[in-house]
């Protein structure tokens, strides 16, 4: 099992700079947890390189990026984007000649969930072949690397690959009830994770979340050699999650949204990173806190535990350090309702004698109960409520804070990483608020 370990202390200044490169595994969207880490590295002046997971064809075909795809993916970015379709997964794999996942699930009904089930074999078959072809496109990627990156530069390998939900009209009915659901509509995880579905799902996750991250490791291992032989060094960094110590009734005390079931392929990453760890290459899983993006929409809760970051941040950089960002949220707010109110909602919730009977560290992740979901989904309606406007949320407002905090501390961290998995909670971003290393991130 994996040691739980907190960044204490801010990490020395890294030694990041001018010439240096962040190569970015993984497509940016939108906003979320890896724009932090290209901000960053930004900010340090290093050269920012991307990838792309590419896109399909109506025909499911997977291609590179059209020029005004690519366009527009360098213009989001900010930095040259290599274009070799890293798509990860393999639901749209065919294999000899007999229909991908995805299209055999293209009938399935939600209400047969339990009942499908797949060739024996199949699944593994498809996976196989999905992993292939991204070490194939990995290996481009890598040689092209090799023209891009200045002898002796200094290099990190962001991973941002996470998920890995099937690509198939059934799934998502099934996971709103999963996540979303109450009452009659509520859905077991554990029951859903025990089916033939359930476990297609696992074997995704595990191949897009955790998976990929051995691959990099891998298709880079020469030009990894290289880049040190010239002098640089080379560490490479994923997003991780696996609870969050959050301040509860005056300490920080470690939590977790439930029912992640993600959190296996979250824990084969993590011993993906200590393998490499011990061979001495630089890799290291840093569990970030939950946060509200696009992507985690459909686990309505998870944002809770978002919300005593603001009291952290009172804590360990004093009122006046975090008064801005108050104001910002209590501007979205009802008229009548005050920040301290949800505050003391949330701690409400998360200080539940449910949510501390049924969280364990040793045995995460927990699957779901009818009266655990139904009290989460139930605190989030209502603290979403507090709002004036749906469209502006004090927890998108304390995410921004979130990714931008942890992609510095990362940066910083992969200059001399001090373990293969390290947890960033609300205690270390709040510090690094009040540092002036934190400058420019409230």
């Amino acid at each position: 099992m994996t040691e739980y370990r907190p960044m204490q202390q801010l990490p020395d200044k890294a030694g990041y700079g001018a010439g240096d490169v962040l190569v970015l595994v993984g497509e940016l969207f939108g906003r979320g947890y890896a724009n932090g880490m290209v901000d960053e590295a930004k900010r340090l002046g290093m050269t920012v390189i991307g990838t792309t997971v590419g896109r399909r064809d109506s025909d499911g075909t997977l291609r590179s990026l059209t020029d005004q795809e690519l366009g527009e993916a360098q213009a989001l970015l900010g930095g040259t984007i290599i274009n070799v379709p890293l798509e990860a997964g393999f639901d749209m794999e065919s294999v000899n000649g007999q229909p991908s996942l995805a299209e055999q699930l293209k009938k399935a009904r939600p209400d047969d969930w339990n009942a499908i089930t797949f060739a024996d074999g199949y699944i593994e078959q498809a996976r196989a072949a999905g992993s292939a072809r991204f070490r194939e496109a990995m290996s481009r990627v890598a040689l092209q690397l090799e023209s891009l990156i200045p002898s002796g530069a200094n290099v990190i390998f962001a991973h941002s690959m996470a998920g890995g939900i099937p690509r198939a009209r059934v799934f998502m009915p099934l996971l709103n009830r999963v996540f979303k659901g109450t009452g009659d509509k509520y859905l077991s995880s554990a029951d859903f994770w025990q089916s033939g579905l359930g476990r297609l799902c696992d074997a995704s996750f595990n191949e897009v979340t955790a998976d990929t991250f051995r691959y990099l490791l891998e298709e880079t291992a020469g030009l990894r050699q290289r880049i040190a032989s010239g002098g640089g060094r080379v560490s490479y960094t994923a997003y991780g999650y696996h609870g969050t110590g959050i301040l509860m009734a005056d300490q920080y005390r470690w939590q977790s949204y439930t029912p992640y079931v993600q959190g296996w392929a979250k824990m084969r990453l993590e011993d993906i990173a200590a393998e490499a760890f011990q061979r001495g290459i630089s890799a290291t899983v840093f569990n970030c806190p939950e946060i509200q993006t696009n992507s985690s929409a459909l686990f309505l809760g998870v944002e809770i535990s978002l919300y005593p970051l603001l009291n952290a941040i009172r804590r360990e950089a004093g009122d006046a350090a975090g008064a801005a960002l108050h104001e910002r949220c209590q501007a979205m707010l009802k008229e009548g309702e005050t920040v301290q109110q949800l505050l003391e909602r949330a701690d409400a919730y998360l200080g539940s004698p449910l949510l501390s009977d049924l969280l364990d560290f040793a045995t995460w992740p927990q699957h779901n109960s009818r009266q655990q979901a139904e009290l989460m989904l139930a605190a989030s309606a209502e603290l979403m409520g507090m709002h004036a406007d749906q469209k502006q949320l004090v927890c998108a407002e304390l995410s921004r804070v979130v990714f931008l905090a942890t992609g510095r501390l990362m940066v910083q961290s992969a200059w001399q990483p001090a373990a293969p998995v390290v947890w960033l909670n609300h205690d270390i971003i709040a510090r690094l608020l009040a540092d002036s290393r934190g400058s420019g991130l409230l």
